[in-house]
C-alpha cells in the first residue's frame, strides 16, 4: 500500500513540475526574444511611440496604439458582463427556485463554451449591421467587438459570483431575517458583502479572459493599430497583432518577428498581474467567513 502511495505522489510531483517547467519555458521564450527585440528598438520609442506598424516600410513599434485597443475593448466587455453576471448570479442564489437555479446554471456555463471565433462571426455579421442602424460605425470597430466579448466573459462573473453567494453561511441570512431585514436587504447589505472576495475575484479574472481574447477582436475589431478612444473605429489588439504576424509571412530572425515577442511579454505581464491580484485578494478575504 505505501509502494502504491509513493507512486502516486510521484505522479502527482511530476504532473505539477511539468507544468511549472512548461510555463518556465515560455517565459524564457518571451524574454529572451524581447531582449534581442530591445536591442534594436528604444524601449522608451516602445512605450512612446503613437504608431505601430512593424509590418511597414516607415517601421514604427509604439505599443500604446495596441494597448489603447485592448483597454477600450475590454472596458466594453467588462462593462457589459459586471451588471448582468452579478444580477444573474444574485437572482439565481437569493430569489429563483432551486429547481431553476439547478436547471439554468449549466445552461448559461454552455457559453463559455462556444468557440470564440463563431462569437467573432456574430458581432461581425450580426451586431455591428444592427448598430449602422443607429450610429455611425466602422465595418471592424471596438464596440461590437466589446459588446461580444462582454456576453462571452458573463458566465465567468455569473458562475464564480454565485458560487461566492452560495458558500455565505446560512447563519448569517438568518441572523439578517430575524432582525426584520427582506429579502433584498439581506442580499445586498449582507450576502454580497460576505461573498465580496469571490465577486471581486470573478470581475479580475473576467477582465484578465477579455484582456487575452483573441478571435472576436480579429475578426471583428479589425487589425489597424489605432491610438484611439473611440469604440466606433477600427482598432487592433496586442492579440490580434499575434494573430496578424503568426499567420503572414514574416522572415524568422527579423525585428517584425521580435515584436511579436514584445507584444507577447506585454500581454502575460498584464495577464500575471491580474491573475495575482484575485490569487491576493482571495486569500486576504477568504476566511473571513469561514
Amino acid at each position: 500500500m505505501k509502494v502504491k502511495e509513493m507512486i502516486i505522489e510521484k505522479l502527482l510531483f511530476l504532473c505539477a513540475s511539468i507544468s511549472v517547467l512548461i510555463t518556465v519555458g515560455i517565459i524564457l521564450v518571451l524574454l529572451l526574444d524581447t531582449f534581442e527585440f530591445f536591442q534594436e528598438v528604444s524601449f522608451v520609442d516602445f512605450i512612446t511611440d503613437k504608431k505601430w506598424t512593424p509590418m511597414f516600410k516607415d517601421k514604427h513599434f509604439g505599443i500604446g496604439s495596441l494597448l489603447a485597443g485592448t483597454f477600450l475593448t475590454t472596458v466594453i466587455a467588462v462593462g457589459v458582463a459586471i451588471p448582468i453576471g452579478l444580477s444573474i448570479a444574485i437572482y439565481l442564489n437569493e430569489f429563483a427556485p432551486k429547481g431553476f437555479r439547478k436547471r439554468i446554471k449549466p445552461a448559461l456555463e454552455l457559453l463559455a463554451a462556444v468557440p470564440t471565433i463563431v462569437y467573432g462571426f456574430f458581432a461581425l455579421t450580426v451586431v455591428t449591421p444592427f448598430l449602422k442602424q443607429f450610429i455611425d460605425i466602422d465595418s471592424f470597430n471596438a464596440l461590437s467587438a466589446g459588446l461580444v466579448m462582454g456576453i462571452m466573459i458573463i458566465p465567468y462573473i455569473s458562475s464564480i459570483s454565485e458560487d461566492a453567494l452560495y458558500a455565505v453561511p446560512k447563519s448569517l441570512r438568518e441572523a439578517a431575517y430575524g432582525m426584520g431585514t427582506t429579502r433584498l436587504q439581506t442580499a445586498f447589505k449582507v450576502t454580497i458583502p460576505a461573498a465580496s472576495s469571490g465577486i471581486i475575484v470573478s470581475i479580475i479574472l473576467a477582465i484578465s479572459r477579455a484582456i487575452g481574447e483573441t478571435m472576436i477582436v480579429a475578426i471583428a475589431a479589425g487589425q489597424k493599430p489605432t491610438l484611439t478612444l473611440d469604440p466606433t473605429e477600427t482598432i487592433a489588439t496586442i492579440t490580434s497583432f499575434i494573430v496578424q504576424v503568426t499567420t503572414g509571412d514574416v522572415e524568422h530572425g527579423s525585428i517584425e518577428y521580435k515584436s511579436l515577442f514584445a507584444a507577447g511579454i506585454t500581454l502575460f505581464l498584464f495577464t500575471f498581474m491580474l491573475n495575482n491580484i484575485s490569487y491576493f485578494i482571495k486569500k486576504k478575504y477568504q476566511e473571513k467567513y469561514d
